[in-house]
């Protein structure tokens, strides 16, 4: 298994890490790309820059911040939580050749959301 470490600068940020995940796969498989983190999650989309602030702005209108959750009086995140939930914790890519068979536009992407935090993300090759 190997570990890919993020560093985020905000609190919710989404970071494509598709090269790094390509970096430590090879031969032919599954990756299984998976954080283990429960306020944060791993996608696969477009990395657009104007499709990403969209995804962070719907997030924040289904799920706001400080709506009363019960949590927030633990942590006061619960709705990075929740967004996690929602996001899902790991993705799996199929591996032809040493390649991530990625479809033309998709990418590998890693949402905080309750950052700014140094966070881990394990990529195991099956």
């Amino acid at each position: 298994m190997h570990q890919i470490q993020v560093d985020t600068r905000r609190r919710v940020e989404i970071v494509d890490i598709t090269h790094e995940v390509q970096r430590v796969v090879s031969g032919d498989g599954l990756a299984v790309v998976y954080t283990p983190h429960t306020t944060t999650a791993v996608i696969i989309n477009e990395a657009e820059s104007g499709l990403l602030r969209d995804i962070v702005e719907t997030l924040a209108k289904l799920i706001p911040t400080a709506a009363g959750y019960e949590h927030d009086r633990t942590d006061n995140n619960a709705d990075a939580h929740l967004r996690a939930i929602v996001l899902g914790n790991a993705v799996v890519v199929p591996v032809e050749n040493g390649r991530l068979a990625l479809g033309t536009w998709q990418r590998i992407l890693f949402v905080e959301l309750d950052g700014p935090r140094k966070r881990r993300v394990y990529v195991k090759l099956l």
